[in-house]
């Protein structure tokens, strides 16, 4: 994998440094992140997602998922196996897990449900209505002409 350098941006953008330190770390992490167990993002939607982890062999007693600033961890502990088994042959991954997502601004998650050996987890952009684009009404008339009746009305009545 090639790695990139950021030091450019964090010299010349200002308010950006969020954005460059978690390309960053998605690069470095990118590299240390297992590849068990695998998992699906969909775009379900305009502003919704699905995110669905293959977690064969656990019950939903087992699986943990907590969001915390902006990130999505989901996780998976069996129990030890009390029980002696010979196997000839392992094939399924009963191993624990932890898998990490970073979540963008204002990304909520809504509801998660296991079935058929598929943990799916529904996300959802919810954009404040402060953040929308919202239309501006435009008045007749010129802004300097208004700006000078203001001033000779604030001095009469001064």
């Amino acid at each position: 994998m090639r790695n990139f350098d950021f030091t450019p941006l964090y010299r010349s953008a200002i308010g950006f440094d969020r954005m460059a330190s978690l390309l960053d770390a998605m690069t470095t992490s990118e590299q240390k992140q297992p590849a068990y167990p695998p998992y699906d993002i969909e775009l379900t939607g305009d502003d919704s997602y699905r995110i669905s982890m293959a977690v064969a062999g656990f019950e939903q007693s087992e699986l943990d998922i907590q969001v915390e600033q902006n990130r999505l961890t989901v996780s998976g502990k069996k129990p030890e196996d009390s029980e002696q088994r010979n196997f000839l042959h392992r094939g399924i991954a009963a191993r624990n897990f932890e898998r990490r997502f970073q979540l963008a601004d204002h990304v909520k998650v809504t509801d998660a449900k296991l079935e058929n050996g598929l943990l799916h987890i529904e996300l959802v952009r919810e954009i404040p209505e402060a953040m929308k684009p919202r239309k501006i009404e435009i008045s007749q008339g010129n802004l300097l002409q208004h700006s000078d009746e203001e001033k000779k009305s604030d001095s009469v009545a001064a």
